[in-house]
């Protein structure tokens, strides 16, 4: 992932098309003429060996020959010629390229050493060339009269960047476009994405401040970690919508588990997506509209809508959209109701939706909306009018401009429904900057946008409480067990050891022993005490249940020894060539009113391992409740994905039925998430049933199947977990306060945000000025969550912990940096508290940032210290740092070179 040379891209000064030509109709014509008609004020020099001009503009025989380097070239030549001409656009110092030429992944050479994609490629890199495609539209930026493509229209300048990686999409999204005057700060082909990925253009469009929302058209993800990175860096700054192609279930695939026959790859993306902060829409119709919706500035800050409405019909409506799309109708409560009594007809519906009667003048309107948007019930307002005979829609839609112009920060939708009689009250709404739709579907599903776009964010950005329980896994135990199975030539676990493995990660189990015999079976359950389960042991056999291989409630020796040999002879009859192994016996477990739950683990081709969870049982394929979410987790995340099932609201309580411990299954997420991040060879897992009741929870069966593992294990992760491995400890020096203190040293996490809050309140007004360059009395949330809940992978901040008199753990200073995507530069910050100063703890935080820095192969550490601030330009001088610049009189930069002549603290 990188935004090098991407300005070349993106903002050319000078274009250079190869393969230009003057043959009507031709690729090389088409784009040619778009770049003239576009209004680009550069120069535009067409290259062709053949001819003397293209389109009236002279034409240079070949690279060499052009009159000044082009930042960007556009070539439309044959698939064999590419490789040649970006070693001739390389050796004369351009550095990007848009390949509109398709096939090149299918042409081999001769000898068939490479194709001609990779041998672009390789030339491409070793001059840190950047190319759009190939096998692309091409690019617009129509802000600069950039038209470097073959499309058959131009697009209109706007703040909204169009990423696609369909061609057909982005001429259908500009014909679309262009006539309801939707205009972009970027369109943008992606191709076949041999160089540039997703992940790249979203580095570069995020920070982009010509670009107010990017929108996504997703068929699939050739790097996860990077996308997901940038996706959730750029959702932090502006909204980021996708489409993903290929919704419906492509079949379920070969899988020994449950969860590898339920988790489709579209809910794994609909997972990653949610992630990321990001919202998901179905057609580019819907698209748009989500964007209109979240650019505007009356969001609901809440889930509860209330429905206003002159048409009783056009409210339940509404409602009924409301529900099907998983909204949530606000209850109306007893002082709303009578505040609306008093200023409505006795005729009015008396609930939500509030149904004023076909005749509800402006007057009307008003005053039910202002005790609507008073009402502490209610996040949002959905003001619906259909057309009638006695009152203007013009009316109404003036008093509701009114009334949002009373009440700015009130969330107010609106739908106008028909066409010629409801136009010119939906103009006031635009005009009013105002949510308007012409169908109560259209206006229910915008207002989930905000719902869902809300969820996401907060999720990008919550607090996680801290575990229930110290977690502390016995890795080496689960590691054990799946190097032997391993050894041993098998895939899949037993139950016994499935369950050790289990065990060795704290999540509860029942006792299962293995028995060799229908003897040996029944000494165990007499030992184990009565009743127990039998289940039949065989490597080829998942489903235990479909072949009669379990039996429950077994209550003596006899029974026991009359189940194995009708066991066996069942499980015989039905897999003549099963390996049969014995039997697995376990103590009954009598929880009555437990639910059963899944939890599970498989590997998606694209986003690697991802955890799900539901309803369980037998019937768990028919039930089909389930959701699907990416680890790392932590208790908030965990338990968004287990309110995302139906089996939720049973597991939250019913009639007579108490609430299960919603921590103790949140936990034990967190610790499957754990086991797969730190034993990767685990390839699929159940736990299936796992009961859950108000005394907990209880893993009563159990499959894991593991593979070796090929390459890095870290990176079949989406998201970069917490690095425990960068975890040390520190005793503070003599000469200082705190002389002696053990202290912690760590990567931050985001539950440290609570004591970070403290932390800023324990430094003294000096520190804070010279941290953040002016006084700062106290973080907001959303800005403390970003210093807390940070990508491992392109930032990282060391805290310092330790136990204060009370046995609490404080934090007492941190040091952090931000690295570029090309991973040149890194720019630190460092504050430790003022009493702390003197122990060496500063010197030791920077100290391990720099070796981590290096480590990852950056180049460059910077900082920016206050001209005033003499001790700390000293401190940085003292581990190699040198003054390079003055930003302004009041701040210089300060630089260390972290490889070639650096110096090594």
């Amino acid at each position: 992932m990188s935004t090098k040379n991407l300005d070349r891209l993106f903002k050319p000064s000078s274009v250079a098309v190869i393969g230009a030509s003057p043959r009507p109709k031709s690729i090389g014509r088409l784009v040619m003429d778009n770049l003239l008609r576009g209004g680009f004020s550069g120069p535009i020099m067409p290259v062709n060996h053949g001819h003397a001009s293209v389109s009236g503009v002279l034409a240079y025989k070949d690279v060499d020959s052009l009159p000044v380097v082009p930042d960007l070239a556009v070539i439309c030549t044959p698939p064999q010629t590419i490789p040649k001409i970006i070693e001739q656009l390389c050796a004369r110092g351009v550095r990007a390229a848009v390949v509109l030429t398709s096939g090149l992944s299918t042409i081999e050479y001769e000898d068939g050493s490479t194709t001609v994609a990779q041998a672009m490629l390789t030339i491409a890199k070793r001059h840190e060339m950047r190319i759009l495609g190939h096998n692309c539209l091409g690019l617009l930026v129509p802000g600069i009269g950039l038209n470097a493509s073959f499309a058959h229209t131009s697009a209109l300048p706007g703040k909204i960047a169009f990423v696609s990686q369909s061609g057909a999409l982005c001429t259908a999204v500009l014909d679309w476009a262009k006539p309801r005057g939707i205009g972009f700060s970027h369109f943008i082909s992606m191709g076949d994405m041999v160089e540039l990925d997703f992940g790249d253009v979203l580095d570069y469009l995020g920070s982009d401040p010509e670009t107010s929302a990017i929108l996504l058209y997703i068929e699939s993800i050739h790097e996860n970690r990077t996308f997901m990175s940038a996706a959730r860096a750029a959702a932090r700054n502006k909204p980021l919508l996708a489409i993903k192609a290929g919704r419906v279930m492509e079949g379920a695939r070969a899988a020994m588990s449950h969860t590898g026959a339920l988790t489709t790859n579209d809910a794994v993306y609909d997972a990653a997506f949610a992630r990321a902060g990001m919202l998901r829409v179905h057609e580019f119709e819907e698209l748009f509209a989500a964007v209109e919706t979240l650019s505007r500035s009356r969001r609901p800050q809440g889930e509860r809508l209330a429905i206003l409405t002159n048409g009783g019909g056009l409210g339940v409506m509404a409602v009924d959209d409301l529900i099907e799309h998983g909204g949530t109708l606000a209850e109306l409560s007893a002082d709303t109701v009578n505040a609306l009594n008093e200023v409505l007809p006795q005729t009015w519906s008396h609930g939500n939706p509030i149904d004023i009667i076909g005749d509800a003048s402006g007057e009307r309107y008003d005053a039910a909306l202002r005790v609507l948007l008073n009402a502490k019930e209610v996040d949002a307002v959905l003001v619906m009018h259909c057309p009638v005979a006695v009152v203007s829609p013009v009316e109404i839609a003036q008093t509701i401009v009114r009334l949002a112009n009373e009440k700015p920060r009130s969330a107010i939708m609106t739908c106008f429904v028909g066409e010629e009689f409801a136009a010119p009250a939906r103009a006031i709404m635009a005009q009013a900057n105002i949510s308007c739709f012409d169908t109560p579907l259209k206006a229910v599903q915008a207002f989930m946008h905000t719902v869902n776009y809300r969820r996401n964010q907060v999720i990008l950005m919550e607090v996680p409480p801290s575990m229930p329980t110290n977690f502390k896994p016995v890795t080496s135990t689960a590691r054990l067990i799946v190097e032997s199975v391993l050894a041993s030539g098998r895939e899949t676990m037993s139950e016994p050891e499935a369950k050790a493995v289990l065990s060795a990660y704290g999540v509860p189990t029942v006792e299962t022993h293995i028995a060799k015999s229908s003897t040996d079976a029944a000494q165990m359950a007499d030992s184990m005490g009565y009743p127990v389960v039998l289940k039949i042991m065989s490597p080829d056999i998942t489903h235990k249940s479909d072949v009669g291989g379990v039996i429950l409630g077994l209550k003596n020796r006899e029974a026991v020894e009359q189940a194995c040999h009708a066991m066996l002879r069942r499980v015989q009859d039905a897999h003549p060539k099963a390996d049969i192994t014995g039997f697995s016996i376990q103590k009954m477990a009598r929880r009555p009113d437990a639910q059963e739950l899944i939890i599970g683990v498989t590997c998606d081709p694209i986003f690697g391992p991802v955890i799900m969870f539901g309803q369980g049982g037998t019937a768990v394929e028919v039930i089909g409740d389930r959701a699907v979410a990416l680890p790392p987790l932590n208790m908030a995340l965990a338990h968004d994905l287990v309110s995302r099932t139906k089996v939720y609201k049973l597991l939250s309580g019913y009639r007579d039925h108490a609430a299960a411990d919603i921590d103790a299954i949140c936990l034990v997420l967190n610790q499957v998430a754990q086991l797969i991040i730190d034993v990767p060879e685990i390839e699929e897992l159940d736990i299936n049933p796992l009961f859950a009741d108000e005394q907990g929870v209880l893993a009563l069966d159990a499959r894991i199947k593991v593979s070796p593992v090929a390459g890095s294990a870290s990176r079949r992760l989406a998201i970069r977990p917490y690095p425990k491995d960068l975890e040390s400890t520190f005793v503070m020096k003599a000469g200082g306060t705190g002389a002696g203190r053990k202290v912690e040293i760590r990567p931050i996490r985001p539950e440290d945000e609570p004591n970070h809050h403290v932390f800023i309140s324990k430094l003294t007004p000096e520190d804070i000025r010279f941290r953040f360059f002016g006084l700062v009395k106290e973080l907001p949330h959303s800005q403390m969550a970003r210093l807390t809940q940070i990508d491992y992978d392109r930032e990282m901040a060391f805290i310092a912990t330790s136990l204060n008199q009370e046995r609490e753990q404080e934090t007492l200073g941190v040091v952090r940096i931000i690295t570029d995507p090309d991973n040149d530069k890194a720019e630190f910050s460092i504050v430790v508290r003022s009493d702390l100063k003197g122990a060496g703890l500063g010197y030791e935080l920077l100290r391990k940032m720099i070796d981590y820095c290096r480590s990852r192969g950056t180049k460059t550490m910077i900082g920016q210290v206050l001209s005033e601030n003499r001790r700390m330009l000293q401190f940085v001088q003292t581990l190699g740092f040198k003054v390079t610049a003055h930003v302004d009189p009041t701040i210089v930069e300060v630089q260390l070179q972290l490889h070639g002549d650096a110096k090594n603290p």
